[in-house]
């Protein structure tokens, strides 16, 4: 039996894995993701979504994947690793993803896959009025040959919308990277950076993700001090209140406890101290 059975629960309330009905929508997923779809159905073109480690990124564009699953006019992949070796490596990716129809029996030519890819975007953009979408999860991946194949892409347009709609979610240097690169930086049609949760955020995610994990019953598993400890000590980054609060319920078994309060935090915090896991320096908020 695992532990979140003992405790009540059907699922495991904290993992790290980016289960999209696990997702917590703070003020700032909710803006990024809305404004996402807005922009995709828009035919913007380019949306970047920017945050540092842990912030929420990959659950996100899980999130927006479940969103895009359940709209019939929407053809989309998603790029999980853009590690690309050239040119051709990318492309051929692309057209194999996206199923698009090539003349040749042989190994294409880089300029059959990019009249493949051209003619795929015009098919099915414009004669079959879909929405062709590319998410790139861990987006400052991309080298500087992956972002000028992207910034070709978009020019493929009419003249009412881009056929191919780019979300781009990474680190925050990504920002940097872009920003040396003008002809791609102006085509940004909407830009945002997550940051770390609120105290207010941070209590409700956790409850939210008991619920969502089966717990209904009335006594609370983590109390006030609890979670102001947590608060504390993770600076509101998601993936660091998720490891916490999956050490506490655990806790709560070992030592035979009704609850987590601030002193239990206190110890597990002592624990992962003396075992070398020190709390490291956390950037500031920003937005751009």
């Amino acid at each position: 039996m695992g532990y979140f059975e003992i405790l009540g629960l059907k699922k495991e309330p904290f993992s790290t894995s980016p289960d999209p009905d696990f997702f917590y929508l703070s003020k700032d997923h909710e803006r990024a993701l809305t404004n996402s779809l807005i922009e995709l159905r828009l035919k913007r073109g380019l949306s970047i979504i920017l945050g540092d480690v842990g912030t929420g990124k990959t659950t996100l564009s899980r999130k927006l994947v479940q969103e895009l699953k359940k709209r019939e006019d929407f053809c989309f992949h998603v790029i999980f690793d853009p590690s690309f070796e050239n040119e051709y490596s990318f492309l051929e990716y692309l057209v194999r993803n996206f199923n698009c129809p090539i003349n040749t029996n042989d190994s294409p030519s880089l300029l059959e896959l990019k009249e493949s890819l051209e003619a795929f975007l015009f098919q099915k953009g414009v004669s079959e009025n879909k929405i062709i979408a590319l998410v790139v999860d861990e987006a400052q991946k991309l080298s500087p040959m992956s972002l000028e194949v992207l910034r070709v892409l978009l020019n493929y347009e009419t003249n009412e919308f881009k056929l191919l709609q780019l979300v781009l979610l990474g680190q925050m240097e990504l920002y940097s990277t872009i920003m040396n690169i003008p002809n791609f930086f102006d085509r940004i049609s909407f830009k945002f950076t997550l940051n770390p949760l609120d105290y207010g955020e941070t209590k409700e995610m956790i409850e939210f993700r008991l619920r969502q994990a089966g717990y209904k019953d009335k006594r609370h598993l983590f109390l006030e001090d609890g979670i102001k400890k947590i608060y504390e000590y993770t600076n509101g980054y998601p993936r660091k209140i998720m490891m916490l609060c999956y050490k506490a319920l655990k806790k709560i078994i070992v030592d035979n406890k009704l609850a987590v309060d601030g002193k239990m935090i206190e110890e597990i915090i002592k624990e992962e101290e003396k075992a070398g896991w020190h709390k490291t320096s956390l950037p500031l908020k920003r937005d751009y």
